[in-house]
């Protein structure tokens, strides 16, 4: 928020303006107010502009264009003048995130979430067609994220259907990797053109990565005509729902309302905009709004100081110039005074090509030193595999080649060390304040002080860890802030911390006296419990809206109230900690198992003299199952498909093994050295 200078007018029609937001290439936002305390954001034309013809007509077409569409979805028109002096329009103002900034921020939407956003917009750009619109530029960063939902921003460059996309300038008003390629080419647009966007949108919501992207706008664009979408990324389920949006031809694409229908969300589902770190973040932002706005009470009172501006707010503004003209506001995020940095979307992942079948075992990189001889197991994130430097300290190599591509030295891993949706890794430094690190550059996103001794978990929205105090705590991946904590809930044994999975509202303990317990993500409360499952802490398995836990039973429970799906019982020692795969189960009880998500039933049981230990959960890569032998004898490699031992593998060095897996490579650690092994398809 930037205080009034000389030149700005002090009101606007019957609004009293407090402050600027900004400037676009046509004019200038102010925060206003009306004497019945509704908020506005008031947009003037500049004084040197005015009395251009062209740009004047384009003002207020805006303005027309805007008040056609009475859609509750989008920012409503309250008010314009658009004849004699300096015509001006104002607008709800809408104090939340951007599509764009909620990604960047809290990474890619669940299902539900999704499936909310998809079917409100998809309403709203049926209702703006119903007004015989064409939006033409919708864009993440033209979407605002409310209390009340998503809105639709910027009717700058909308046209009547089947209008021409050039301008009376001649530039072509296309956002690269959103814009139809109708739009691209230049021709006659129609409603089909807004669905390739949404389709675009959604995409980008679902994966946090765009379906056409690339270094060039021109590359982009030809992708748009030329290429196929990029949907890698875009969960199984939600793929088939987005492509047909991003059709060539618009007379293969759905309707709006065919849309909404078919990604219809469920019950509860609009509750993203009202609980969760996503909604506390808008919540916020509408609060600091109407703090700025309450400065002042009636016509007489004094304007608010500049001082007075920058401490209500506590935030920064930003103002995007749209279409060469408009602009859209928005309040950005809280009052945390570290420097901003963009989180990129996750790296993609590079996929090791398997083994030929008669090939023999050789490493893919390494033995390399340098690991930590106590290190946690490698933790792969797409392009980087994470684990305790041998000298103290975080370090990233490339899993392509082993070479090291960032360090991280006042990173202590023995606290533990996390991904949030694979775009950030997180640490503790020695005392107890966390760090957050882009997971492909290393360049440093955040810290968040505090006296963390166990990272515990972490999803798109929070960090959870276990403090010194024995406190239970949940802080912000967004804002940095203590979202809520607990006295422990688990009882702890010595230095051995529960060990811990989230997913689906859930933070899934399991301590080492066997006594699991879920708490809810959003408060802390215990959700369920599951009394005397086994006695260490053996690491959860969260796979959709279910959990599978090792143990005294290898079972399936519901997330959601911890109702049991389904409970093998150990036959030997006990379950060690699952992994899941798709339809497929892998747990340790004597011998390795496989068995089926649906039912438990088991499939195969691996033959390997009972060796094979149960410390960690197998790690699973193409068509090989690979877990470490007891006694720190190596590893063993079964295939998936038949059990049968593939291939052993053991080094030189003395010590325990860790092991894990990505991309068909498989990460292992054993007396300071790391290696990349490859996997039979």
């Amino acid at each position: 928020m930037i205080p009034l200078s000389t030149g700005d007018p002090l009101r606007l029609g019957p609004y009293r303006l407090l402050g600027a937001l900004g400037e676009g290439g046509m004019g200038k936002v102010y925060f206003g107010r009306d004497n019945a305390g509704r908020k506005a954001a008031v947009k003037v034309l500049r004084p040197e502009l005015a009395h251009d013809q062209n740009l004047a007509q384009r003002f207020v077409r805006e303005a027309q264009t805007a008040q056609a569409v009475t859609s509750t979805g989008v920012a409503r028109v309250l008010g314009a003048q658009l004849e004699g002096g300096r015509p001006w329009i104002a607008a709800e103002f809408l104090a939340g995130p951007t599509l764009d900034q909620a990604v960047t921020a809290y990474g890619p939407m669940d299902e539900a979430g999704f499936r909310a956003l998809a079917a409100s917009l998809a309403r709203t750009l049926q209702d703006i067609h119903a007004a015989r619109l064409v939006h033409r530029d919708l864009k993440p960063s033209n979407i605002v994220l409310t209390s009340s939902g998503p809105r639709i921003i910027d009717f700058g460059i909308a046209r009547p259907e089947h209008g021409l996309t050039l301008t009376t300038t001649g530039q072509t008003p296309v956002t690269p990797g959103y814009g139809a390629p109708e739009q691209v080419l230049g021709q006659r647009v129609g409603p089909a053109a807004d669905v390739f966007s949404l389709g675009a949108v959604l995409a980008y919501a679902a994966s946090g990565q765009r379906a056409y992207d690339g270094p060039h706008a021109a590359g982009v664009q030809y992708q748009v005509v030329h290429g196929e979408a990029d949907l890698r990324l875009v969960p199984d389920q939600i793929r088939p729902l987005v492509l047909p949006c991003l059709a060539k031809d618009p007379a293969h694409r759905p309707l709006p309302e065919q849309i909404a229908r078919a990604l219809a969300p469920p019950k509860g589902a609009d509750k993203i905009w009202r609980q969760g770190p996503l909604a506390a973040d808008i919540t916020g932002r509408e609060t600091a709004a109407a703090s700025l706005a309450s400065t002042y009470t009636a016509e007489g009172s004094p304007k608010p100081s500049r001082r007075r501006l920058l401490t209500v707010l506590g935030v920064g503004v930003t103002v995007l110039a749209a279409g060469g003209g408009t602009t859209a506001w928005w309040l950005t995020a809280g009052q945390n005074t570290q420097k901003a940095v963009v989180v990129p979307p996750a790296a993609k992942t590079p996929t090791a090509s398997p083994l030929e079948p008669n090939q023999s075992l050789t490493t893919l990189w390494g033995p390399v030193s340098g690991a930590g001889v106590r290190t946690p197991a490698p933790l792969p994130v797409r392009d980087v595999v994470l684990f305790e430097a041998a000298d103290g300290g975080l370090t990233a190599r490339k899993v392509t080649d082993g070479k090291q591509k960032w360090r991280a030295p006042d990173v202590v891993a023995s606290a533990g060390y996390l991904t949030i949706a694979d775009r950030l890794v997180v640490g503790a430094d020695a005392e107890g304040s966390l760090h957050a690190f882009i997971a492909s550059t290393g360049v440093h996103a955040w810290t968040a002080s505090g006296t963390t001794e166990k990272l515990l978990a972490a999803d798109a929205r929070a960090v959870y860890v276990m403090t010194r105090e024995r406190q239970l705590r949940a802080v912000s991946a967004a804002t940095q802030k203590v979202l809520w904590s607990i006295p422990t809930p688990v009882r702890t044994s010595g230095a051995e911390p529960p060990a811990a999975a989230v997913g689906n509202g859930r933070l899934v303990l399991f301590p080492a006296d066997g006594n699991v317990i879920a708490v809810n993500t959003d408060s802390g409360r215990t959700a369920w419990d599951l009394p005397n499952q086994g006695d260490s802490a053996l690491a959860p398995a969260v796979a959709n809206d279910k959990v599978y836990l090792g143990g005294r039973t290898l079972t399936a429970r519901s997330l959601d109230d911890g109702k049991k799906l389904w409970s093998v019982p150990a036959e030997y020692g006990g379950w060690g900690p699952p992994a899941v795969r798709g339809d497929e189960v892998y747990a340790v009880d004597d011998e390795l198992h496989r068995c089926r998500v649906s039912d438990g039933k088991k499939r195969w049981k691996a033959d390997t003299g009972g060796k094979v230990g149960t410390r960690m959960p197998p790690a699973v890569q193409g068509g090989t199952a690979w877990i470490a032998r007891r006694n720190d004898e190596g590893l063993i490699a079964a295939s998936t498909s038949t059990g049968k031992e593939v291939f052993p593998y053991q080094s030189s060095g003395i010590g325990a093994y860790t092991v894990s897996g990505d991309g068909n490579r498989i990460f292992v650690t054993q007396a300071g050295f790391i290696a990349a092994l490859p996997v039979r398809p």
